[in-house]
């Protein structure tokens, strides 16, 4: 009995080790494992292009649920395209197209025709040489604008001659079945192109017999159809499931701010009045194919760089008067006007600015003239447009000429031009709604050949940082005396450019408002123009940047803001942000003798700010933000067809990512397969033959070997 007992704990130590001896192998293999995987795959950086929908229609890219995988074939001509199209050995493919190939024509074939064989796309960085390169429509936001619906003066998508943007491809506003990645980085390039280089590029005929080189990229967007059809679809399964979203509305804020503090009323006498405003604006945002990639340096950063260099003239220039100037920055109107058309709509409503500021409402009726600076590819050419008899289009003409004869800034300007095909600018949501609102353009034609692109950048203005703010101060107005400055920027500079354009711009509003020329020989600072230009175009850790925050504020990430309108968040997009504090240094009345302690305890409109010095000072403000959310949003029963108000929106994705691989060959998977069922097999006879002996290879039997003894039996 006690070595049965024995021969018992015999068995179960073993098994016991066995059973630890087996967890510690699986604890092995999966360390391996995640080894094995991470040698498998090698991650690549770059930007994925995404879902966006209007109210018929949906743009942009999507992959699979769960990632696309296609095998690399880098794409040298349009030789390599017919490959795809017609041999196609080993799909499905993922093209690795440079940008110089990257057009309509081009991509749109690969969609349409080589569709089946297509499963992602690839976009190298490499713009040598590229004259052209640009995704957004001939007519941009040519279903919101003024002349939409009328067959005369209107922009022409099929004549480039009578288009807004000539060299546009229009491939912006396409849907793709397949994911669309952008790869910038040289490291990254190289890791895909020595793949395919390495594995694919040899003998393509016989592609299919034997491993090749792959990219699998993740980026499945949750939305489909319209804006219409996705925002029902999450309405009902939020009933069902809390919080499920498939796509969000375009939203962000538009930032303003007067040239003179308006004064502060009770609320029972918040009305209308004869209060008498000119609107002065122009849009601050940009877009791409690409998520988080663009610039928008030339559509949209030289004029809001003017701008901002004729509010800060005038606020030094002109210490008060009997009209306010509204600066307005739009946001959001790459996508057919949305913050202008949300700035009307308030106007309409009484709901501008809100309640919080204490203020009158204004009404379409207190702005006396808008003046809406457009797309300014040209800063010596500028061009005055209005859409109906306007005499205030032909004074700001005439005041144009005469500025710059008297002070040679070199700037032709023309007679003005009435038409219904104006650029895409802000002002065509105000004529919308009434042809004869008082709205002059200013704006040149157009010039910029990467207009929405992600080479839209400082290279296209050929922008050269100055840095010359420690020595200049920036916030006080520029000795026209000085000329060109080309000892701080060279001939021909960007700065210089804008700091003439924005300097007889804003004589030419001077002028307006006080019914005289102005008398002195100080322009718009060149330098802050600098300032500026770097702060959004190469880092937001910049000195202009600085001076408008306290002078204790940690430095922040060295990369510009972006300026995609994106969707409603919790926190204020880095660009309205430092929009909204370079108004308030540059505008802001400076309070003298004031304490860091006396600012805060006036709180608001009283900012404290670093300042040009970075000691601190305190600023009576007047800068404020609106929403620039589609009224469209606003209104459940509202007809997402009908082309009112912008209907954008932006599908919300899970994950983003893509990696390179080697795809295994027909025949290492059938050689995989084949070992597997052998495997497999042999497993299964094993199991059935040690089964069927288990009682001799285990000793099932009697555990004792000592005999028993029997009793006799008795006769």
């Amino acid at each position: 009995m006690v070595l049965s007992r024995g021969l018992v704990g015999v068995k179960r130590v073993s098994w016991w080790y066995v059973a630890v001896w087996v967890a510690l192998q699986q604890i092995d293999l999966g360390a391996h494992g995640q080894r094995m995987k991470d040698n498998m795959y090698t991650p690549v950086n770059g930007a994925h292009c995404f879902r966006r929908l209007n109210g018929t229609h949906v743009t942009g890219c999507s992959s699979s649920n769960g990632g696309s995988v296609g095998v690399l074939h880098l794409i040298n001509s349009k030789a390599d395209i017919d490959f795809i199209v017609q041999q196609h050995p080993s799909p499905p493919y993922a093209p690795i197209v440079p940008p110089a190939l990257y057009t309509r024509e081009n991509i749109l074939r690969l969609r349409d025709e080589a569709g089946p064989y297509v499963s992602a796309l690839v976009l190298m960085n490499n713009a040598s040489g590229l004259e052209q390169f640009s995704q957004e429509s001939r007519c941009p936001n040519q279903y919101s604008g003024l002349a939409a619906g009328q067959q005369q003066q209107r922009c022409s998508v099929d004549r480039a001659e009578d288009s807004w943007n000539p060299w546009g491809s229009g491939l912006l506003l396409e849907d793709f079945p397949f994911p669309i990645f952008y790869v910038a980085g040289v490291s990254e390039m190289e890791k895909l192109l020595d793949c395919y280089e390495k594995f694919n590029a040899h003998d393509l005929e016989n592609q299919h017999q034997r491993s090749l080189c792959a990219i699998e990229v993740k980026a499945f967007m949750s939305a489909a159809v319209s804006t219409d059809i996705c925002m029902r679809r999450s309405n009902s399964y939020n009933s069902l499931i809390p919080a499920t979203k498939f796509c969000d509305p375009l939203q962000g804020k538009n930032v303003y701010a007067t040239l003179f503090p308006r004064p502060i009323v009770p609320e029972e006498q918040r009305v209308e009045g004869p209060e008498r405003i000119v609107l002065v604006s122009t849009r601050t945002d940009t877009t791409t194919m690409f998520d988080g990639v663009g610039l928008g340096a030339m559509d949209s950063v030289v004029p809001f760089a003017v701008l901002v260099a004729v509010a800060h003239f005038l606020s030094q220039a002109l210490p008060s008067n009997d009209r306010n100037v509204l600066f307005l920055f739009f946001n959001g109107e790459s996508y057919d006007y949305i913050g202008s058309q949300r700035f009307v709509y308030d106007l309409q409503t009484g709901a501008f600015p809100s309640r919080g500021t204490q203020t009158k409402p204004i009404s379409m009726d207190n702005i006396e003239l808008m003046i809406d600076l457009g797309a300014l590819d040209n800063l010596t050419d500028l061009h005055v447009y209005h859409a109906a008899p306007q005499p205030m289009a032909t004074k700001v003409a005439e005041l144009l000429r005469k500025i710059n004869q008297q002070f040679g800034f070199g700037i032709q300007a023309g007679q003005p031009v009435m038409t219904t095909n104006l650029p895409p600018v802000s002002a065509q949501s105000f004529l919308r709604e009434n042809i004869t609102f008082p709205a002059v353009i200013v704006a040149s034609r157009p010039a910029n050949r990467f207009y929405h692109s992600i080479y839209d950048d400082q290279e296209n203005l050929h922008y050269r940082y100055g840095n010359h703010s420690r020595k200049y101060d920036f916030t006080q107005l520029e000795d026209l005396d000085l000329g060109d400055r080309s000892d701080l920027y060279g001939k021909d500079s960007i700065q210089m450019r804008i700091r003439n354009a924005s300097t007889l711009i804003g004589m030419s509003i001077y002028e307006l408002l006080t019914g005289r020329a102005y008398g002195q020989r100080n322009g718009t600072n060149s330098v802050l123009i600098d300032e500026f230009l770097h702060c959004f175009l190469e880092s937001a850790d910049c000195p202009l940047f600085r001076a408008t925050v306290k002078p204790d504020t940690p430095h922040v990430y060295p990369a510009p803001p972006s300026r995609y309108i994106s969707v409603h968040t919790t926190l204020t997009s880095d660009a309205t942000g430092w929009t909204y504090r370079v108004l308030g240094l540059l505008l802001g009345q400076k309070v003298e003798n004031a304490t860091k302690a006396n600012c805060s305890a006036l709180h608001l409109p009283y900012q404290w700010m670093a300042g040009y010095g970075g000691a601190g000072e305190c600023r009576r403000t007047t800068q404020n933000m609106s929403l620039a959310l589609s009224p469209a949003f606003m209104n459940e029963t509202y007809d997402f067809t009908s082309y009112r108000y912008s209907t954008w929106t932006e599908s919300t994705w899970s994950e983003m990512s893509a990696r390179i691989f080697l795809r295994p060959s027909p025949a290492h998977e059938t050689l995989t397969l084949s070992i597997g069922i052998v495997v497999m097999v042999i497993s299964f006879v094993l199991v059935f033959l040690i089964n069927s002996r288990s009682d001799v290879l285990f000793n099932q039997g009697s555990t004792s070997s000592i005999p028993i003894a029997t009793q006799p039996t008795q006769c």
